[in-house]
Parts: structure tokens; C-alpha cells; sequence
């Protein structure tokens, strides 16, 4: 595998996660980085991800990447946080920050080194991917709500 197809897979792997998500949430690049023998994909999500959502956000996460046989080997201790690992070694990582962005990353194993594009994937919103990022920015009325989820 070259860098090329380790960021197409890493792409394809984001692309998966993000249509899991229901409802659907928008989402932006962030950085495509190639770094010597491995490559980082990076995505952020726009949708405003309330307290009150952001564990049930990243349960959609953790049950699909856990549904698609990836290894669970990292939470943060506040919950926020989770890194998985994939049978082919891609690094996943969900963080969901203090003001309810997420962020979406995979970084590939080290694989032989080749010219590495920008993703194809197109944003489902504004991209923001050359420019700095603005706190999240749409609301959602299932995501950003401050309602607890009905037991």
C-alpha cells in the first residue's frame, strides 16, 4: 500500500463513520497532512454537539467503528475521547471538545511513500480546511439540544 491508497482508505473510513451518524451532522476538512511514511486525515464537525448529546454522539461513533471489527484501546477519563485501531493498524480518534465540536481523525500505519492528494470527499457544508477554524456554527434540533434523551 503507498500513501495515496492508505489516505483513500482513511478517507473511506471517515466517510463511513460520518454517514453512520443519524441524523446527519456537517461536517469540514481540517488537515490532510502526508508525514514521511504515514498520512493524517482530519475532519470537524460544524454541528453544535449540546452536553446533553455528546455521550450519545460518541456512542454512534464507538458502535460503528465497534461493528466494523475496529479495537477500542484508548478513552479519556472524562468520556470525551476514544481511540480505536483498526486490523490493518489506521489510528481512529473521536474528541469531542468543551464547546460541543468534534473531531473525527485517522492517521495510517506507515506504508511506502507516494505523492498523497487531497481528499475527494466534499464537505457538507463550508469548507474550512484552508482558512482557521470558527466554533461550531449549526444547530441541529436533535444534536444541539439542551433536552435530556428520553430513557
Amino acid at each position: 500500500m503507498n500513501l495515496q491508497e492508505a489516505a483513500d482508505r482513511a478517507d473511506t473510513i471517515l466517510d463511513q463513520t460520518f454517514a453512520a451518524i443519524k441524523p446527519p451532522v456537517q461536517w469540514t476538512h481540517r488537515y490532510f497532512m502526508p508525514g514521511g511514511c504515514y498520512v493524517d486525515r482530519d475532519r470537524s464537525v460544524m454541528t453544535i454537539i449540546s452536553a446533553e448529546r455528546r455521550g450519545s454522539f460518541l456512542g454512534v461513533v464507538e458502535r460503528h467503528w465497534k461493528s466494523k471489527g475496529y479495537k477500542l484501546v484508548a478513552t479519556s477519563q472524562n468520556g470525551l475521547a476514544a481511540n480505536f485501531v483498526t486490523q490493518d493498524g489506521f489510528q481512529l480518534e473521536v474528541l469531542v471538545g468543551p464547546n460541543g465540536q468534534a473531531h473525527l481523525s485517522v492517521t495510517t500505519p506507515c506504508v511506502e511513500e507516494s505523492e498523497v492528494g487531497p481528499p475527494t470527499s466534499k464537505p457538507n457544508g463550508p469548507d474550512y480546511s484552508k482558512q482557521e477554524l470558527p466554533a461550531p456554527n449549526v444547530k441541529s434540533t436533535f444534536w444541539s439540544s439542551d433536552e435530556p434523551l428520553p430513557s
